[in-house]
């Protein structure tokens, strides 16, 4: 199964309420899986929009991973790479500041960043402080 990632939501009481009235009656097993059905079912109308979106931008679709060793052999290619992610982006820790920025041009995520956070600065300065997470 894939990654998650906890979320916090506020609502106020009388939705909760009535979220708890509707787990009560059996039609979901707790608030959690309310929330998630009702998220898939968002993202599930918008489809028409975020799909071709996701194609025509040529972004990675669920878990990329880059160690040193994909990115030694980016350097070896001379190839700089725009990396666009929806879902989630790590990097390894084995990857140092020069390699990053001789490789990496720019990057674009839409979920989840997973990197020490002495490559996130780099990271950031690599974007020229464009935000890389959304």
């Amino acid at each position: 199964m894939a990654e998650t990632e906890k979320i916090t939501i506020n609502m106020n009481v009388v939705d909760l309420g009535k979220v708890d009235l509707i787990v009560e009656q059996g039609f979901y097993s707790n608030r959690t899986d309310f929330i998630k059905t009702a998220i898939r079912n968002q993202l599930s109308s918008y489809s028409i929009v975020v799909d071709p979106l996701i194609k025509e931008k040529a972004f990675a679709v669920g878990i990329s991973y880059f160690n040193r060793h994909l990115l030694e052999e980016a350097l070896l290619k001379n190839k700089v790479l725009d990396i666009k992610v929806v879902g989630m982006l790590v990097f390894a820790d084995d990857i140092d500041e020069e390699l990053a920025f001789k490789t990496i041009n720019s990057i674009k995520v839409y979920g989840v960043i997973k990197a020490t956070n002495e490559l996130k600065v780099v990271l950031n300065k690599i974007n020229k402080g464009k935000q890389i997470v959304r």
